[in-house]
């Protein structure tokens, strides 16, 4: 059995699924930040597929990056100059490869959460 990763993103202000959500998943490496692909989430606030499919799933440290400010911005939030909440890293390590990773997001224009998610 091989591991695989999800997100699930909530907007907590206006009590939905974030649709529309970008995120982009990196994968580092030291220094180094490599892109691995771009999604973004559907009605149900989560990503038509497996962010890191099992067969692309691997030990090490990624990052999510959740383009929340463009979000907001689709969604009518009323625009600050410059948004307190814009672009939200979040970076985690996998150390089961065999494992399910689930990093949920709970967004409001003035905060967010994350935890390891089931």
């Amino acid at each position: 059995m091989s591991g695989y990763l999800t997100t699930h993103v909530l907007d907590t202000a206006r009590g939905c699924p974030a649709e529309g959500l970008k995120i982009d998943l990196y994968r580092i490496e030291g220094e180094t930040r490599t892109h691995l692909r771009s999604l973004a989430t559907n009605a149900d606030g989560r990503t038509d597929s497996q962010i890191l499919p099992a067969p692309e799933f691997a030990t090490g440290t990624y990052e999510l990056v959740f383009h929340a400010g463009a979000y907001l911005d689709a969604t009518g939030t009323p625009p600050e100059a410059p948004r307190f909440i814009d672009i939200v890293p979040i970076r985690f390590g996998i150390s089961d490869p065999a494992a399910h990773y689930h990093v949920p997001l709970l967004l409001s224009p003035f905060g967010y959460s994350t935890y390891r998610g089931s």
